[in-house]
């Protein structure tokens, strides 16, 4: 059966019953419908004095078209725990329409390790990126209207710096100029859209501890520039409360169940390639508060996804992850060692050794975090016990084990071995998780110590104008900063194509970015676009309502 197939046989139930599991009242929750709620600022805030549970993070290789499972795992890895007696909770983000209709298909885990309901999850869900867009979009309005209004603060209008968002992918809008029309609609000024997962309002929903820091983060955020390079904030626009109100109720994580009927929080989804890639810090936060183990993921691959987790979600939320889980399969590491896709069905046990490297690289780059890290090889029907038993005996040659899981095909039960792994690891007590930098280092230094010490680069390429607007921000009191990474999630280089663990390359910053209100600096690397393009045979080709109106296409 299909992904979608499988979860419109789910024995879902009412999400009271779900919320009641983890003791929150049902008067704690606003229901969407009978399967999905969201659980009161209230009753989050009632939880602070409880103590924490233990943070799991599930991450992965470099992504490839022959696929790794990542969200499939982590949810695996929440049903494994329940399943072997543990009170677990899962945190993932919720999808964006973008992906969906592009190449993703879905973004709700597969087979017999997904969250449902399937189809709301991958489509408008709760109305939360809606919410986020129509913020983001507000101030955009408030920031033309106040240039059309006689332009007060003296905004140069050639140095606005807020694009406007869609939470879709669209070539088109990347760069645009407007308004048109003459005189009535505006000033016309070059401008450009970005996918609203990029949006800093978004980074900003996913780091704020409530509605009053997510108040002061809006407001924090700079939207252009004078003609003296001088800032104006959005506090400057007087927008920052409007769009709180709009954000007001996504501000409330989600609450939906897993086909075993577990409790997963489903919020926030900032792109791990051109943001920072992790559910909402209020979610998570929540969960530990429930739970004695709380299972998330990092978007991507390890040098991305959970680079940033380490680097600026826990850095920033005080998170202190107690096991690590990197995500592998027999069919990538045949990839990454050179077999093309069409092959991958046949056994071909030296190409899994050579694309062992890239596996190899995001254990030798986790190990660097101080917290210790089991593989999990995610199974498929065509994997060989020879295959499997290579990455077992390459990840054993580093100190790390490697265990099958089979989690797509049997759920909790076929996962319930490195669930024991991961408890293991915690009740070892051998987490001493650090971030790879320290705030005081420099923002180039930040920047250059990623692309050494995690992708292995030889050289950071940036121009004159770069390092200056680098060392202007340090000198209005940003090199505190933590630095977001916006970089192909395909390599460690920045070419898409470069699969393995390579070496003798360059990484080339474009473009640098300040979210003063998310509280870090993006470094756009090579070609990667915040507003990415779809595929030339989208998703949405195959998405439609089939004859009793439900759902098909989504994977």
């Amino acid at each position: 059966m299909s992904d979608i197939e499988i979860a419109r046989k789910a024995n879902k139930k009412p999400i009271q019953e779900i919320g009641a599991k983890l003791g929150i009242p049902t008067e704690h929750l606003l229901p969407f419908g009978h399967d999905k709620a969201k659980v009161s600022a209230e009753f989050i805030k009632s939880l602070e004095s409880r103590p924490d549970g233990n943070l799991i993070l599930v991450t992965a290789i470099n992504p490839t078209p022959a696929g790794e499972g990542k969200t499939t795992t982590t949810v695996g890895l929440g049903d494994g725990l329940n399943a072997i007696g543990k009170k677990a909770v899962i945190c993932i983000r919720e999808a964006s329409l973008g992906p969906n209709f592009g190449m993703k298909g879905g973004a709700a885990g597969g087979g017999y390790a997904q969250v449902v309901p399937m189809e709301e999850m991958n489509l408008h869900f709760t109305g939360d990126f809606h919410a986020i867009t129509s913020a983001h979009n507000l101030l955009s309005a408030m920031i033309d209207n106040h240039i059309y209004w006689g332009n007060s603060l003296e905004i140069d209008t050639r140095r606005v710096a807020w694009r406007r968002v869609l939470d879709m992918n669209d070539r088109a809008l990347r760069q645009i100029a407007g308004p048109l029309g003459g005189v009535a609609n505006g000033f016309t000024r070059e401008m450009g859209f970005d996918i609203t997962v990029a949006s800093e309002v978004m980074a900003i929903l996913c780091l704020a501890a409530d509605l009053k820091d997510l108040e002061k983060r809006l407001g924090d955020m700079i939207v252009a520039y004078r003609r003296d390079r001088s800032p104006v904030y959005c506090r400057d626009i007087k927008a920052e409360g409007a769009m709180t109100v709009l954000l007001k109720d996504a501000m409330q994580p989600n609450l939906v169940q897993t086909l075993e009927n577990n409790a997963a929080f489903v919020h926030g989804g900032p792109f791990a390639n051109i943001a920072h890639g992790c559910n909402s810090v209020v979610a998570t936060k929540t969960a530990l508060k429930l739970a004695d183990y709380v299972v998330t993921e990092a978007g991507f691959g390890a040098d991305l996804g959970a680079e940033k987790f380490y680097d600026i979600k826990c850095r920033k939320a005080g998170l202190s992850p107690k096991a690590a889980v990197v995500v592998a399969t027999v069919r990538a590491m045949k990839m990454n060692g050179g077999v093309a896709k069409a092959d991958l069905g046949a056994e071909n046990v030296n190409a899994v050794k050579n694309g062992c490297a890239n596996l190899g690289r995001h254990i030798e780059n986790m190990q660097k975090f101080g917290v210790p890290i089991v593989v999990g090889i995610n199974h498929f029907v065509t994997d060989t016990d020879a295959e499997v038993q290579a990455i077992k005996e390459y990840c054993a040659s580093l100190g790390v084990e490697a265990i099958l899981n089979k989690h797509w095909a049997h759920g909790g039960e076929g996962i319930v071995d490195t669930a024991r792994k991961v408890v293991e690891l915690v009740e070892g007590g051998s987490s001493s998780y650090a971030p790879l930098y320290p705030n005081e280092l420099g923002l180039f230094e930040k920047i250059e110590k990623i692309a050494k010490e995690i992708y292995r680069a030889d050289n950071v390429i940036v121009d004159g104008k770069i390092r200056d607007q680098l060392k202007a921000w340090e000198a209005a009191g940003y090199g505190d900063l933590p630095i977001c990474m916006a970089k192909t999630q395909y390599s460690f280089t920045t070419d898409p194509n470069s699969r393995g663990a390579p070496t003798g390359f360059d990484i080339p910053v474009r473009e640098v970015r300040l979210s003063a209100g998310a509280g870090f600096i993006v470094a756009i690397c090579g070609e990667i676009m915040t507003m990415p393009g779809l595929p030339r045979v989208p998703s949405a080709e195959a998405i439609r309502l089939n004859e009793t109106g439900e759902v098909e296409g989504l994977f």
